[in-house]
């Protein structure tokens, strides 16, 4: 699972393009977690997506520039076809979320800096906005949509950076403390022996084997056909590791 594979999801009941953007500016939103930068037009961004996702939802069509407090103040006491879950809960998250970004006081006093935690509340919501999306839409199956809802809640750790091809883990670690690490990264997904390898360029071949021998024997991993996946202990282990860096 990934994110193309939740945008092509999307796309079969709502627009591409609003789909597309959805999930980008989701994204967007969790790289400025990682960096612990609030940035006000990723959030801007998503929430005026949401509300075309909203009325895309409600009657096949949707306002290029939608005035989005005015809909999300307003959404609550209109006669639509959308349910209570985005009629209300929705509504009131996207517009809390809305309000942080516009309305929040720059001048602030004290010491203590409120971005940080005004970025986790709005990537909180984000998640949960994005998940109702899919548990709403995606009724063909419901493991699909679990899976998809798993992938949106996966929590977001400045320990791992991702290049693409490869995703490089960060600390003193062991090597089976950064396979670990690395596997929770990817998590629920089964990831391929020939990628942990790639990404822990860095240790030779035959140690990441026996740390991966040494794993399943403690059975924190899973292994199927070379593909690897943290079992519930593992989760529970590298969850552990990543603690200590907080």
């Amino acid at each position: 699972m990934n994110h193309k594979d939740l945008i092509t999801e999307l796309s079969k009941y709502i627009d591409n393009k609003l789909a597309t953007d959805l999930v980008y500016e989701f994204l967007e939103i969790r790289k400025e977690i990682k960096a612990g930068i609030l940035g006000r037009s990723s959030c801007g961004k998503f929430i005026e997506t949401v509300v075309q996702v909203l009325q895309y939802l409600n009657n096949s069509h949707y306002d290029e520039n939608p005035n989005v407090d005015f809909y999300l103040k307003n959404l609550e006491s209109q006669n639509t076809a959308i349910n209570d879950d985005f009629k209300i809960c929705c509504s009131r998250i996207a517009r809390s979320c809305y309000t942080l970004r516009n309305k929040r006081n720059i001048a602030h006093k004290g010491s203590v800096d409120p971005n940080i935690y005004d970025l986790r509340y709005i990537y909180t919501s984000a998640q949960w906005i994005l998940s109702e999306i899919v548990r709403q839409v995606i009724t063909s199956s419901m493991t699909l949509a679990g899976r998809m809802i798993e992938f949106i809640q996966i929590p977001v750790s400045t320990v791992v950076e991702d290049f693409g091809d490869r995703r490089l883990v960060y600390g003193n670690l062991s090597i089976e403390q950064e396979l670990l690490v690395l596997l929770h990264s990817y998590y629920p997904e089964n990831v391929s022996r020939q990628t942990l390898t790639k990404s822990l360029d860095r240790r030779s071949t035959s140690a990441i084997s026996n740390s991966l021998n040494t794993l399943w024997n403690k059975k924190l991993v899973h292994e199927d056909k070379s593909d690897y996946k943290l079992t519930q202990e593992g989760f529970k282990e590298s969850q552990k590791i990543l603690q200590t860096f907080n």
